[in-house]
């Protein structure tokens, strides 16, 4: 089966590069802005033509769609960006799947909720972005339902990996040089080892789990806030910095984020008879990858 991986050199892209180094199936990886792109192939995907051309010319089977604007913050400032890449260009993606007879895998985010409830939010549940981030990749969510392809559409959270820009990573940093640090303790989520997830999209390039169409929900197990979770990384690195917890008011943030955007696995665990790593075991052993 040949593979198109968009968003290569981001974290989910690197880390599934990582996971299908000895997958029986053929994987091509792209990249657009990046200087971190070793054995990928460049590509636009807002530019329709490349995107069906590299589609074709490779006899693609499956495009996994990682690329995306990611800077919930900065999307704020530049919502028009992050509506090219996280939603026209999605629909795009899935508009040459359709028409060239392949399957979209795309990942989507917690954040399409506004986290009012305080239950995990199944796949059916109302969507109600409340920053521009989250508009956008609901916006791509229904870009990519609107071109009729056959689609899995993977919403997941608080994705971290020994690549890129993350929570972990920055936690990790700062610990090092800190006394203290102040953590927000009332955004209440689960943290998503990319490593899992990317296991997790490499059991669905099997045949009869690429039938399995829709939208699916892929966190880790467990919940926490980003204050529990910061101090997890410092216990388990050794760092001794003193982490305190705060309100999200106390930081002066453009971009809104849910208080509670928990998500239920139940639909994904029972479609595809997974079972899911508890939170804190895959990020003891990120943290070690990290800092060996």
């Amino acid at each position: 089966m040949n593979v198109l991986v968009t968003g290569g050199s981001g974290q989910l892209g690197r880390t599934i590069m990582d996971v299908a180094r000895d997958s029986e199936h053929r994987f091509i990886y792209t990249y657009m802005n990046s200087h971190d792109h070793e054995g990928m192939v460049k590509l636009d995907i807002t530019d329709k033509d490349a995107v069906r051309r590299i589609v074709e010319e490779n006899s693609i089977d499956v495009i996994v769609n990682c690329a995306g604007y990611t800077d919930v913050e900065k999307a704020e400032f530049e919502e028009d960006a992050a509506f090219r890449l996280n939603a026209e260009a999605a629909g795009l993606l899935a508009e040459t799947a359709r028409a060239c007879g392949a399957t979209l895998i795309h990942i989507s985010t917690d954040y399409v909720f506004d986290g009012s409830r305080s239950e995990p939010y199944g796949e059916d549940a109302a969507q109600a972005p409340l920053n521009a981030y989250g508009r956008s990749k609901l916006a791509g969510e229904l870009a990519v339902l609107a071109a009729g392809c056959p689609c899995i559409i993977i919403r997941t959270s608080w994705l971290y990996s020994p690549y890129g820009k993350n929570f972990v990573k920055t936690i990790l940093s700062k610990s090092e040089t800190h006394a203290m640090l102040k953590v927000v303790s009332d955004q209440i989520g689960t943290p998503t080892y990319a490593g899992d997830l990317a296991e997790f999209i490499l059991t669905l390039l099997e045949p009869e789990n690429l039938k399995k169409t829709g939208v699916y929900h892929y966190t880790d197990e467990g919940v926490c806030s980003w204050f529990d979770l910061a101090c997890e990384v410092c216990e388990l690195s050794g760092n001794l910095c003193e982490v305190t917890p705060c309100e999200t008011g106390e930081y002066p943030v453009k971009a809104v984020r849910p208080h509670y955007s928990v998500l239920s696995k139940s639909k994904v665990k029972k479609t595809f008879g997974i079972e899911i790593p508890y939170w804190k075991d895959s990020l003891r052993h990120c943290i070690c990858q990290i800092v060996r």
